[in-house]
């Protein structure tokens, strides 16, 4: 893996699959050995072994931009990870990326300069509050590496404050929905005064009815592309 500091590392496996249970590169493999089958391309192989693997990527990046070709299998265990990118074995990687330059035709950096705009979906009479989402501590990401752990709690929930609670008859555990102009959520309330009365909070590591990203708005930045997942419009009610 290449982790967020360009370092590329080994995880290691703490122990074999079991019996009927492929790792990831397996699944892939026999992915791929089917479809071409189903082509009429019998004989094609797909390697599951993971430093076979690592090698095809070396020579598939080799001369690139993203090249990995001189992070070696020895190399990663013996230096403690190599920095990406790596064009060759008998040169050190690269811990700082754009030190002398970045990837533009002369070399120099491009600065935006941004100004704050409001949010896409502003609050109106039929959709009142503010839905943010985000993560909570004992989930990662989307779930699927963490929600099916017996032992690490999580359900999703809708967090709001006691006083907009009040206004709308909703206790702590109660059912309540959010609607948004895309879809709606269920899920218990949760109560906090550390957020806004006009604001509610829903973790998006859920699925089901409680699958938050169904409100979420795809409106992008104007500049980054980035689409606006955090803040929509919503409305809260009893479910």
């Amino acid at each position: 893996m290449t982790n967020l500091e360009g370092r590329v590392l080994r995880r290691r496996a703490l122990r074999e699959p079991p019996p009927g249970i492929g790792t990831d590169l397996a699944v892939l493999a026999e992915l791929g050995a089917q479809l071409s089958q189903a082509k009429g391309k019998n004989g094609v192989r797909f390697d599951s072994d993971p430093r076979a693997v690592f090698e095809e990527l070396r020579r598939a990046t080799a001369g690139g931009v993203a090249d990995y070709a001189g992070v070696t299998w020895e190399r990663v265990d013996a230096e403690d990870g190599v920095f990406w990118p790596c064009p060759s074995a008998d040169r050190a990687g690269t811990p700082r990326l754009f030190e002398r330059s970045f990837a533009t035709p002369d070399g120099r950096a491009r600065m935006v300069a941004v100004e704050h705009r409001p949010v896409a979906e502003d609050v109106d009479e039929e959709y009142p509050l503010y839905l943010i989402t985000g993560r909570v501590l004992s989930q990662y990401q989307s779930g699927t590496q963490t929600r099916r752990v017996a032992d690490l709690p999580g359900e999703p929930f809708i967090e709001l404050h006691p006083d907009l609670a009040i206004r709308l008859g909703l206790g702590e555990g109660a059912m309540a929905r959010l609607v948004s102009r895309r879809g709606t959520m269920t899920a218990p309330v949760r109560l906090t005064p550390t957020i806004r009365p006009d604001t509610v909070f829903a973790p998006f590591h859920y699925a089901g009815q409680g699958r938050a990203n169904s409100l979420t708005n795809d409106a992008l930045d104007p500049i980054s592309r980035m689409p606006e997942f955090k803040v929509c419009a919503v409305r809260l009610e009893p479910a």
